[in-house]
């Protein structure tokens, strides 16, 4: 039986290169929930370190079990795990009411343990996710990412006097304009290092433009490992616990949609029992992450984007990539170089990730048969739906709750529709069947 493609190895040196633009790609997203719940909180700076460490420390640790596994935990495929997004709302609104940081962590811990007895439940729904669904998810993941890159691109930060200037776009630009070039010009070796390339030039322009200066690298602690429940004991609050509940199953459902995509990119099996021990994994390290001062976690879809883009599908590769965010999280020092990318660079490097994530969701749906039944009908209207939280953020604020955290997220409501829509039309009333959607 031949070998898995997420199974296959490199040398070190190679590993930890290519771990490193994993780390590169997804740092901006991974630190932002924790500086925006702490900022919520009214914590001083050296407090906001303090999360920011603890999430790369975190996300290596859930990074290195979601790629490496142990038994009944971990998918063994190529998937970067980090602080999500998801519940960055929920969490602010807990974190302002009076409760403070150990009402959101006691949350955290519970929802996250009730979303452990469950995952097994959402590894039964793999037969729902049929190229009609998954190529409709997958490309709402990429399309959902775009805003981050042109955000990024602007310069990061929408108050900052240089934001959406000639120079910020015009480095992003740049960036992009060498990630394309060593894809063109340059040999194997090259391509799968043209993100970090392009990255790392990109950096030095920005320096000799003035846009970056690593002169601050060295101010603060060099080593400093992850306290234990620094801000207090948690603190169990029914309703608060009933709010991230809802939170994990948006993670749960987000994992799955991801867990899927990375299987298509890499060309391997996804099963129920592969699903249910990549939820699990998710699980186990959100609940234990408040001991460590952190977050949820869930599954990264920009990294998805670099394991399309780059053709890297070892896992070993992303679990090196775990290791240096283990790294960053015990030595400040190195979270601070990394840090000092400029957020145009990233911009520019995140246009191709994201939209290769895109691609890749349209390469699939182009298996898809679409005579005679109401497929393009399924993959039009949960695209939308996917796209309307992103076009219009504000859509669904005077709705209830429930309605806003599932919905709010572009990727859960697109997978929500294409899967209530496929059953309804493709399984219920047996318009075409799963299989045949499969073909193509």
């Amino acid at each position: 039986m031949s070998a898995r493609p997420e199974d296959t190895r490199y040398p070190a040196g190679k590993s930890f290169a290519w771990g490193l633009q994993h780390v590169l790609t997804m740092y901006g997203g991974i630190i932002a929930p924790p500086l925006i719940i702490g900022s919520a909180a009214g914590l001083h700076a050296a407090e906001l370190g303090m999360l920011v460490t603890a999430a790369l420390f975190v996300s290596g640790c859930a990074t290195l079990l979601q790629a490496l596994g142990v038994p009944g935990f971990g998918s063994r495929l190529p998937l970067v795990q980090g602080v999500s997004f998801a519940g960055v709302a929920t969490m602010v609104t807990l974190v302002t009411s009076g409760g403070g940081l150990p009402v959101v962590f006691g949350a955290v811990i519970a929802s996250s343990l009730i979303g452990l007895l469950i995952a097994p439940l959402f590894a039964h729904i793999i037969r729902f996710f049929p190229p009609v669904v998954t190529g409709t998810v997958i490309t709402v993941i990429g399309l959902s990412l775009m805003p981050v890159a042109a955000r990024w691109a602007m310069g990061g930060n929408p108050h900052a006097p240089e934001w959406g200037s000639p120079g910020n776009i015009g480095l992003a630009a740049l960036t992009l304009g060498m990630v394309l070039l060593f894809h063109r010009v340059g040999n194997a070796a090259i391509k799968r290092l043209a993100v970090l390339a392009a990255m790392v030039l990109g950096t030095l322009f920005a320096v000799a433009g003035g846009k970056t200066q690593f002169s601050g690298v060295l101010h603060g602690d060099v080593v400093a490992l992850p306290g234990i429940l620094s801000f207090g004991l948690p603190v169990f609050d029914v309703a608060a616990i009933l709010s991230m509940t809802l939170i994990v199953l948006v993670l749960l459902t987000e994992t799955t949609a991801g867990l899927i995509a990375i299987g298509d990119i890499v060309g391997t099996e996804v099963d129920g029992k592969r699903i249910a021990s990549g939820l699990r994994a998710d699980m186990l390290t959100s609940a234990l992450a408040p001991l460590f001062n952190s977050f949820p976690q869930s599954a990264f879809a920009q990294n998805i984007g670099l394991v399309a883009i780059t053709g890297i599908k070892s896992r070993y590769v992303v679990a090196a990539g775990g290791a240096i965010l283990v790294l960053l999280g015990c030595l400040p020092v190195l979270g601070r170089i990394v840090a000092a990318v400029p957020a145009p660079v990233l911009g520019g490097a995140g246009v191709v990730l994201f939209g290769t994530v895109a691609a890749s969701g349209i390469r699939t749906l182009a298996k898809v048969d679409y005579k005679e039944n109401m497929n393009l009908v399924v993959v039009a209207t949960a695209i939308a739906f996917g796209m309307i939280p992103i076009v219009m953020p504000t859509f669904y604020d005077r709705f209830p709750d429930w309605v806003r955290t599932i919905f709010h997220s572009g990727i859960s409501a697109a997978c929500v529709v294409a899967v209530l829509l496929n059953i309804m039309f493709n399984s219920v009333k047996g318009t075409v069947s799963v299989q045949e959607s499969r073909s193509g």
